[in-house]
């Protein structure tokens, strides 16, 4: 019964977190904008103004398509590192987010399509691609199955990358600028046309994971364990693959490439409270979605006039937390 009221509390605070920085992030910005305006635009009617415009044509689909990337890139972080019983496992490591990358830098180059629904596609077919490569190298192995996918997404991840700086090295220079500022990281694209993709796909894939929650518990065990349970292992870590593939498709559509936030949030949530349970899941994903809003904050504000590529202030804030991780683990050694 504590363990369960403890599980509870964690969850109501995230969410009162979460709606917090939902409603707080909307006044930073370039414009000079309140609180109280803030509360003025969304539960009044003041269609005509200046500071209404701002805020919902423009600063709530970029905060909301934030918070959803957060989410969707925590819970595939997770699950990855679930089922595969590795603490570094995210998407990146298993060049699911570097096929998705390829992908819409070809489109991008050689095509010219800069927006809309081809680019999610063309992000979708890619990561599809790398995670058939990962599972024809490594998926029909039964002994070692998991440290060959690893070593096969690390092979793929730098594979992908090569062709993707091949693809920029012959592009127009116009165009590499355009490319380089969206493989950084940026929600700048985001539009209410285009939300809904993101918004449909990662609840769809989020709800799918947490009815598959005693599975996961199961492969934390161990493979052998979790056949003994019943689980078809095999079968169910494809399936994952798949999920996880699909959530980061669509993000590196939308968004760009954003490091560090499936292999960062998911360790700080598992100090507080066990992952293993529905509340832990939901936890998960809305601390990264809090997370990854008050990056695009800081990514908006931290310089006058300019804007910082998210994916900057993730690789920076990942790689100082890991280095810290390691060093108080080594102390306590």
């Amino acid at each position: 019964m504590r363990m369960l009221n403890n599980h509870s509390i964690a969850l109501l605070v995230t969410v009162l977190a979460a709606l917090f920085t939902l409603f707080t992030a909307l006044s930073y910005g370039a414009a000079d904008t309140s609180l109280t305006d803030v509360f003025k635009s969304i539960f009044t009617s003041t269609e005509g103004s200046f500071n209404t415009r701002i805020i919902v044509e423009l600063r709530m689909p970029r905060t909301l398509l934030a918070f959803l990337a957060g989410s969707g890139l925590a819970i595939a972080g997770l699950i990855l590192q679930t089922v595969t019983r590795n603490p570094l496992a995210d998407p990146y490591l298993f060049g699911i987010s570097s096929g998705a990358s390829l992908g819409v830098v070809i489109l991008m180059a050689f095509v010219g399509i800069s927006a809309g629904f081809a680019l999610s596609a063309a992000a979708l077919a890619g990561s599809l691609v790398a995670m058939s490569l990962l599972i024809l190298i490594a998926g029909r192995q039964q002994s070692g199955q998991v440290e060959s996918m690893l070593l096969a997404g690390v092979a793929l991840s730098f594979l992908f990358s090569a062709f993707t700086s091949l693809l920029l090295y012959w592009s127009d220079p116009q165009a590499v600028a355009a490319i380089l500022f969206w493989t950084l990281g940026s929600f700048a694209r985001a539009q209410w046309a285009t939300l809904w993709l993101p918004f449909v796909v990662i609840v769809l894939c989020t709800f799918t994971m947490l009815s598959f929650r005693r599975q996961l518990n199961a492969m934390l065990l161990g493979d052998e364990s979790a056949i003994t349970l019943g689980v078809r292992v095999h079968r169910f870590r494809i399936l994952m693959l798949v999920l996880s593939s699909l959530i980061t498709a669509v993000l590196v559509a939308m968004c760009g490439g954003i490091g560090f936030v499936g292999l960062m949030v998911p360790h700080i949530v598992r100090f507080f409270i066990s992952q293993g349970s529905l509340s832990g899941l939901l936890v998960t994903s809305l601390v990264g979605g809090t997370f990854m809003v008050w990056v695009d904050v800081l990514a908006r504000t931290l310089l006058t006039n300019q804007e910082l590529p998210v994916g900057v202030i993730t690789a920076a804030i990942g790689s100082v937390f890991f280095l810290s991780l390691l060093y108080f683990r080594k102390r306590q050694v």
